[in-house]
């Protein structure tokens, strides 16, 4: 899921033929994050997996920290989500590169961005193609990231605020359609604007079981492949009002615990998401054949999985957790803090407030074992994420037959 090999020397390489893609990133104040914007290309995202050179070099040279509030700034270069204000986030820089790889972007293309957010993901993909139109729902994000993109000197993004379900058909076709936040279904006018040989990538499916997907046009027919899992927040407006299925708080509940469920073609369980440093190996313990492993031989890198799950807490007193854990070599990594844990995160509906519940920690080699904790669940939270991870240790960590049983208030 995270193989070794693709260091920052490809990057690098690649800077020749890539100047003059868009804006530099340098400057005196951006130089203080040089270092570690290279570190996050090179170690969480060319080492993730993604080898395009030009996506390569657009992430590192896009200065992620000018699309934060100053107060996140820190933390601009790891690779994790981040609030923006109006109770939304930046997506990670790996799902960033990920889904924009995925995208295929070729110099000549017009691509339409669904979610414009803080305007990171534009600002990735200007320097890759001719033309990024982005429509954000709410307008004060809207209105903000227009104002960092041309403060940055971004000069093929023409932005709006608008109901991104409709897409923006007097700018259609489109070779490309990238969709940041997550309807049930595909919306059909995206569809009708796809140009011949487009490609679009867009996360569909219910609030907290989502798959990544890749529509292309292939002769007037849409060939559509799954890519992966994932979890992104839903699209608004028309969108969510059409939605058929919503979630229950009142039955949390994890699937695919025991990860015999796999993506079609692809070794990724169903319904975990934003795995690093993982994989599915046949040597479960209990019911079924598999567990996931997760490995890590640098300290402080991230070795994890997350899924994400409804939880009502004015019905919800606590959530009891079980699971069994095995280890091999577990060595805490720069600090004590870095060990294997399972991690429980309650959000409430705004997801402006939040509070964490650990499981663990574990070291040393030990085989199969059963472990329980309790939960509360504050009455304010209204969705979960739990997250089984090393946290920067070292080792081999296993986990299987991940449950969540609820004790009503």
């Amino acid at each position: 899921m995270r193989p070794a090999g693709l260091g920052l020397a490809l990057v690098m390489n690649c800077a020749a033929w890539c100047v003059g893609l868009g804006p530099a990133a340098a400057g005196t104040q951006d130089d203080v994050y040089a270092a570690a914007r290279e570190r996050m290309v090179n170690d969480d995202i060319a080492a993730g997996g993604v080898s395009d050179p030009r996506v390569l070099h657009s992430l590192l040279t896009t200065p992620r920290h000018e699309f934060l509030p100053p107060a996140q700034w820190p933390r601009a270069y790891f690779d994790m989500a981040l609030p923006i204000g109006e109770s939304q986030t930046i997506s990670g820089p790996f799902v960033v590169a990920s889904m924009t790889e995925k995208l295929e972007p070729k110099p000549g293309d017009r691509v339409l961005e669904i979610g414009t957010g803080s305007g990171y993901q534009a600002a990735v993909l200007a320097p890759l193609v001719t033309t990024v139109y982005s429509i954000e729902i709410m307008k004060p994000l809207a209105d903000r990231a227009a104002r960092t993109l041309k403060r940055l000197g971004y000069s093929n993004i023409v932005s709006k605020a608008g109901d991104g379900y409709q897409g923006w058909p007097e700018h259609a076709p489109f070779d490309g359609i990238i969709v940041t936040c997550s309807p049930e279904d595909v919306p059909q006018p995206l569809l009708d604007q796809l140009a011949e040989g487009g490609r679009m990538v867009i996360p569909v499916g219910e609030r907290f079981d989502q798959k990544l997907v890749r529509i292309t046009k292939r002769q007037g027919a849409l060939v559509r492949e799954t890519l992966e899992p994932t979890l992104f927040v839903p699209m608004t407006g028309a969108a969510e009002e059409s939605r058929r299925v919503q979630p229950d708080g009142s039955r949390p509940a994890i699937r695919n615990g025991g990860f015999e469920e796999m993506v079609d073609h692809a070794a990724l369980p169903e319904a975990w998401y934003y795995g690093r440093q993982c994989e599915l190996v046949s040597d479960g313990a209990g019911e079924g054949a598999r567990c996931l492993r997760l490995a890590n031989a640098e300290p402080g890198r991230p070795a994890q999985i997350f899924q994400g799950f409804a939880v009502d807490g004015t019905q919800v007193s606590r959530l009891r957790i079980r699971l069994l854990v095995r280890g091999r070599n577990l060595v805490a990594g720069r600090s004590d803090d870095e060990q294997p844990f399972v991690v429980v995160k309650f959000l409430d509906e705004g997801r402006k407030r939040s509070s964490i519940v650990r499981m663990g920690p574990w070291s040393g080699t030990f085989s199969w074992k059963h472990v329980e904790d309790v939960a509360a669940v504050p009455a304010w939270a209204r969705e979960a994420s739990l997250m089984v991870g090393m946290g920067g240790a070292t080792g081999a960590f296993d986990a299987d037959q991940v449950a969540v049983s609820v004790e009503p208030r």
